[in-house]
């Protein structure tokens, strides 16, 4: 990269990018400087990272090329709106606030900033996120490309419309806890059968691993990879029965779309 990054908001999103992105040599510790809001983690900041880092969002926005907002929904636009006029339309600013739609970063801010809308997810930290990136009314393809290629160092990226950010955010955003809480379940049910914790943990962690991998490289459909482990007659197709049966699908239909309607209302404030 070209210039100076400023990362506005350090908590777990703004320090796995930071992190993902000097692993990946796209910027230089010289090149960055990060906010937060207290003097004590500002100075962790700099000692783990070698980055500049200060409680002065103003200052960072106006010596920056490229804003990275890693500020929480509730915070992001009283933030935004106190340092206005920092913002320039010749830098590239990208929001990974989940819930707040590019509209409202714009009547807060001077006329022509463009803003880049993204939703990602936690296994960013782990370089393994899943990222949509969508266009304001004033961003162009250089800024969407600068914004496609940071999050390219810390996992996969498609570009999408804005209007689908909803639903992104409630099926790959909240996709982690579904899995989470599937994998809990799971080690649970180990437990149960009279297996150790520690051995039902792990058995069901690379299985997960494992059958991600299996979507994921062989381009297989999921109707495909499950029928490889359904024989007739065998456990598989009784367990799966039992989830039919319990309406697990339907279940998860419901939720995702409980997560969307959710994420439309916080998008209008309610």
């Amino acid at each position: 990269m070209d210039g100076t990054l400023a990362i506005i908001g350090t908590g777990r999103i703004g320090e796995a990018l930071l992190r993902g992105l000097l692993r990946s040599g796209w910027v230089e510790p010289a090149q960055v400087v990060a906010t937060a809001r207290r003097d004590e983690r500002c100075a962790e900041l700099a000692e783990t990272h070698g980055v500049k880092a200060t409680t002065d969002n103003r200052a960072a926005i106006e010596a920056a090329d490229v804003v990275l907002l890693a500020l929480k929904p509730q915070t992001i636009l009283t933030v935004v709106a106190e340092v206005a006029d920092a913002f320039r339309p010749d830098q590239t600013v990208i929001s990974v606030a989940a819930g707040t739609p590019t509209s409202a970063l714009q009547d807060a801010t001077p006329d022509g900033i463009p803003f880049v809308r993204v939703m990602t997810n936690t296994p960013v930290q782990v370089d393994e996120a899943m990222s949509v990136v969508s266009a304001g009314t004033h961003a162009g393809e250089r800024d969407l490309e600068v914004a496609e290629e940071i999050l390219s160092h810390v996992g996969r990226v498609v570009r999408m419309s804005e209007e689908h950010l909803d639903s992104v955010t409630a099926l790959s955003g909240s996709g982690p806890a579904y899995f989470f809480l599937l994998a809990e379940a799971m080690i649970d049910a180990g437990i149960l059968l009279g297996l150790p914790r520690d051995v039902s943990t792990e058995l069901i962690i690379q299985t997960m691993v494992g059958s991600a991998k299996m979507l994921r490289d062989t381009g297989m459909h999921p109707v495909e990879l499950r029928e490889m482990v359904t024989s007739p007659g065998g456990t598989t197709i009784a367990a799966i029965r039992q989830l039919e049966t319990a309406r697990v699908r339907a279940a998860f239909l419901d939720a995702i779309e409980a997560a969307k309607l959710r994420g439309e209302e916080l998008a209008r404030g309610t």
